[in-house]
């Protein structure tokens, strides 16, 4: 398959290079999910790979960070974390003219829509929500500065950050006029809790950015899809996993999410389930609430930014901002009610 985007006899060359045993020719397939980089799974005549590389357009460096995704996934190899054994990082874009990441391919199975879902069964559908929730806990329980992630982000401050980054971008991609968007973004300015914890993030944690055993899912193999993670408070990955289970949601992917079914358990229980695992306190939920649904509106909006201004942001592109009026006033009310 001659792909546009990946160039195979680089790719050969740069393994090659980066002391990575290849025999044979590389077979390079697409592998399709989000909204995210673009990953594809590369096979020789022994071993199978997993490359990633950004979008080649609608490019939003922060959101594509191919260096942010490969230092965290090496710095959690040994880890209770399930992820990818990482095998080269390509920082400077010589192979493909952008920067790339491989890591070793691992087999399993990605729950990514209703259609993925049906085939387990309620069982199966609760114990692997018990593992998601496991698998959370752990990556918060991680010890990032004995990992060495000290310089990964700056957990002072984070939360005043974040809702200041997430208001400039509702700036900067807006398609109309919302009082609600700048009656939440200033609330969530008065709001923002004066203490916070301190853990690596995620940052998009939900069922389809994992892979699950094939036979099993109820294990998780592995949690994909690092570009977002830094050091910040584990408070915003829990709100973010339990505010994506919003039906709202399913106009942002441009599908019927597996994620948003109604078998999986609603956000409070979620949100329960991973204090009790990890035994932490939520603390100010609802600003954490507030600020989840903030970000899931915005980013609805920019979706729809970027299409109008002739960007290819997939399917369902054009309607994904009509999600951000619900996810506003989710934000809202999730304020009132703290």
């Amino acid at each position: 398959m001659t792909l546009p985007d990946m160039d195979s006899d680089a790719l050969h060359r740069f393994l090659m290079a980066s002391g990575v045993e290849v025999h044979g020719e590389l077979v390079v397939e697409p592998i399709s999910g989000g909204r995210s980089n673009l990953t594809y799974k590369v096979c020789d005549d022994e071993s199978t790979w997993v490359v990633r590389r950004p979008p080649v357009s609608g490019l939003t460096p922060s959101a594509h960070d191919m260096a942010r995704e490969y230092t965290v996934a090496q710095a959690l190899q040994g880890t209770r974390v399930p992820i990818a054994a990482t095998v080269a990082f390509d920082a400077a874009g010589t192979a493909l003219g952008v920067p790339m990441t491989v890591v070793e391919f691992v087999a399993g199975q990605v729950v990514r829509d209703r259609h993925d879902l049906a085939v387990l069964t309620d069982t199966q559908v609760e114990m692997s929500t018990s593992a998601l929730i496991a698998a959370l806990v752990e990556l918060h329980a991680v010890d990032y500065r004995a990992v060495g992630l000290e310089s990964f982000g700056r957990p002072e401050g984070f939360l005043t950050r974040q809702v200041t980054l997430w208001a400039s971008q509702w700036e900067r991609v807006r398609t109309r006029e919302l009082s609600d968007a700048t009656t939440l973004s200033r609330a969530l300015v008065e709001r923002v809790p004066k203490a916070s914890g301190a853990a690596i993030v995620h940052g998009d944690f939900r069922i389809d950015n994992t892979i699950l055993d094939l036979d099993g899912p109820e294990i998780v193999r592995a949690v994909v899809d690092w570009e977002l993670s830094t050091i910040g408070d584990p408070l915003t990955d829990v709100a973010l996993m339990c505010v994506y289970r919003s039906p709202a949601f399913d106009h942002i992917l441009g599908a019927e999410a597996a994620w948003t079914s109604p078998r999986f358990p609603g956000a409070d229980a979620l949100a329960q389930r991973y204090v009790d695992a990890s035994g932490t306190d939520l603390g100010e939920w609802n600003f954490y609430l507030a600020l989840a649904n903030f970000k899931l509106a915005v980013i609805g909006e920019g979706i729809t930014h970027r299409a109008r201004q002739g960007a290819d942001a997939g399917n369902g592109a054009a309607a994904a901002a009509e999600a951000t009026p619900e996810f506003m006033a989710a934000g809202l009310r999730a304020l009132r009610q703290g």
